[in-house]
């Protein structure tokens, strides 16, 4: 059978429930290399995620990337792994769980049902929209937890959700909510972090927006993240009413020898460290949820380069997890 079809009605007019999917980036299933390679071909073979082409980076891939990359980051992942899996994995799953249980006190049960699927990795998008189609939703929200819309993020999470819509008979009401870099509430979140972080550990010199990177020529093609991510920081600030100087937009996680967004955090903690800045915080407010690259790269290799470079106090704050605030936010978009 070509197409998914859907075979129980209620002929009565039954309000079918409201479905919600959840989508983040994904993760490996375990942290060994052959899981971890798995990953990163599916990863790294979609045209949103690497726009070069295809031919060439294909043997790139095969060639230079696959037989040496996967072990490199299998041992960063054992030194992040928890006994729930990765922590993207462990903290997304609590969200939507945290999710299910004020949607249920809010609206009552089984008026919406909530479920997560990762763009790459498991469980898939096609397996969250198969568990909400096995519990008949008549209508899907589907939020992509990435605040900032990127094309190689949120768009990628469109072309996937369109595929596998693809493969069904019946297609359900959809609203798709590709970003929600200024919402009150999502900057609300992010100002009060910043707040708690100052009232426990003291005003910084500087405080770092740093946002995942991506190549400058995507910016140049009509992509809006930098916009976005700029954005989203003027907004915090103005809410945290801090001295200009302050606040540091950068970016993290270069990969490859294109120039990609800047200024780099990296660089920019090391020259900050040599010309005197003794405390830092960093947060990274495009990040729903910590991950590989919040605990590794931002909390622990940025704060040796930072040290080393002549810093006293390096501060990472968290991303907002399962906090209620955050849930908060999150129920108020996908209930809309």
């Amino acid at each position: 059978m070509r197409y998914k079809g859907q075979t129980e009605y209620d002929h009565q007019g039954k309000v079918l429930p409201r479905g919600i999917l959840l989508t983040n980036l994904g993760t490996p299933d375990a942290p060994d290399t052959s899981s971890v390679r798995r990953y990163l071909r599916e990863f790294l073979s979609d045209p949103r995620v690497v726009e070069i082409p295809r031919v060439i980076w294909l043997m790139i891939l095969y060639l230079f990337v696959l037989p040496f990359r996967p072990a490199k980051s299998a041992a960063l992942y054992k030194e992040v792994w928890t006994d729930n899996g990765s922590p993207l994995m462990d903290i997304t799953s609590r969200q939507g769980k945290a999710l299910q249980a004020k949607l249920d006190t809010t609206y009552g049960k089984d008026t919406f049902i909530v479920e997560v699927g990762m763009r790459y990795g498991n469980p898939s998008i096609g397996h969250g929209l198969q568990q909400l189609k096995n519990k008949t939703v008549g209508h899907i929200t589907v939020l992509p937890l990435y605040p900032q819309y990127s094309a190689v993020t949120t768009g990628s999470t469109f072309d996937e959700l369109s595929k596998q819509l693809a493969l069904y008979r019946w297609i359900p009401g959809l609203t798709f909510i590709n970003g929600y870099h200024r919402t009150p509430a999502y900057i609300k979140s992010i100002a009060d972090d910043v707040r708690e972080h100052i009232s426990q550990h003291g005003m910084p010199d500087k405080v770092l927006f740093s946002f995942h990177g991506t190549p400058v020529k995507q910016l140049h093609q009509g992509d809006p993240y930098f916009c976005f991510c700029s954005e989203t920081t003027r907004l915090v600030s103005e809410q945290l009413e801090l001295p200009q100087d302050t606040i540091m937009l950068t970016f993290q996680s270069r990969f490859g020898k294109a120039t990609w967004l800047q200024p780099y955090t990296a660089q920019t903690l090391e020259e900050l460290g040599k010309n005197g800045v003794k405390k830092v915080a960093v947060i990274c407010p495009g990040f729903s949820a910590d991950c590989l690259e919040t605990v590794e790269e931002i909390d622990q290799e940025n704060r040796e380069i930072f040290m080393e470079a002549g810093g006293s106090e390096y501060y990472y704050i968290p991303c907002l997890n399962d906090k209620d605030e955050h849930i908060d936010m999150i129920m108020s978009l996908v209930a809309e």
